[in-house]
C-alpha cells in the first residue's frame, strides 16, 4: 500500500504496520444518512447502534430515506425506536441542514478537511469528533487526526510510553508525533484502532 514507506518511518509505529494487513478506505454516498447514523450511535454499543438504525431504515421499508422523508417524520415515531429526545433533534438538525445549505460529495470535495469541519460543526449536535469520523470513513480523506478520541489516546498511550496527566502536554505530544505521520494519519489512526479493536468506523 502507497502509505506503509511513510509510516513505517516511525519505528514504534512501524512494528504496528508490520503484524496487521494493510487498510483501505472507503466513500459514502449519503453523506446526511451517515451523519445521522452517526448522531444515534453515540455513546451507544454497536449491537444497540445497529439494531436501532435497523429499526431507522425500517421506518422507510428498509430504504435510505431523503432528508426531507427525515424532517416529515413525526418525532415520536423516530423516539419510539430507542432514539432519546436530544438524538431526535439532532437528526432532525442535520436532515434541515442538508435541505437548506447542503452536503453532497460534489459540494465537499472542493473543500479541504478543516473548511468541512467548520461547516458541519455549525449544525446542532455535530462536533469535530463525529466531522472527522465522517472525514475518514464517508469521505476517505488520507490526512486527518482525531486528537480527542479516547480509543487512538489509549492507543498512544501503550505506543508511545506518553502520561496524560498533564492533558495540554499529552495532546500536544499527540499532535506532534501525528505531524510526522501526514500526509497518510488516516491510516496511522486504524491502525492504532485495529491495534487496541476499538475503531469507531466500519
Amino acid at each position: 500500500m502507497h502509505y506503509l514507506p511513510h509510516l513505517a518511518k516511525d519505528r514504534k509505529l512501524k512494528k504496528l504496520l508490520d503484524a496487521a494487513q494493510p487498510v483501505k478506505l472507503k466513500k459514502q454516498k449519503n453523506i446526511c444518512l451517515y451523519l445521522c447514523a452517526s448522531i444515534m450511535s453515540q455513546q451507544l454499543s454497536v449491537k444497540v447502534a445497529d439494531i436501532i438504525y435497523g429499526r431507522f431504515l425500517n421506518l422507510y421499508d428498509g430504504n435510505e430515506p431523503t432528508a426531507s422523508q427525515i424532517l416529515e417524520t413525526a418525532p415520536e415515531v423516530l423516539r419510539s425506536i430507542g432514539l432519546s429526545n436530544a438524538k431526535v433533534q439532532y437528526v432532525r438538525n442535520v436532515a434541515a441542514f442538508e435541505l437548506e445549505n447542503g452536503m453532497g460529495l460534489k459540494k465537499l470535495s472542493r473543500m479541504d478537511n478543516e473548511d468541512i469541519i467548520t461547516y458541519l460543526s455549525a449544525i446542532r449536535g455535530v462536533g469535530r469528533w463525529t466531522v472527522e469520523m465522517l472525514l475518514m470513513f464517508a469521505l476517505g480523506r488520507e490526512d486527518v487526526f482525531a486528537a480527542d478520541d479516547l480509543g487512538l489516546q489509549n492507543a498512544m498511550i501503550h505506543v508511545y510510553k506518553l502520561d496524560r496527566s498533564d492533558r495540554k502536554k499529552f495532546k500536544a505530544d499527540m499532535l506532534k508525533i501525528s505531524s510526522r505521520w501526514s500526509p497518510y494519519r488516516t491510516y496511522a489512526c486504524l491502525h492504532l484502532w485495529r491495534w487496541r479493536d476499538n475503531a469507531p468506523g466500519k
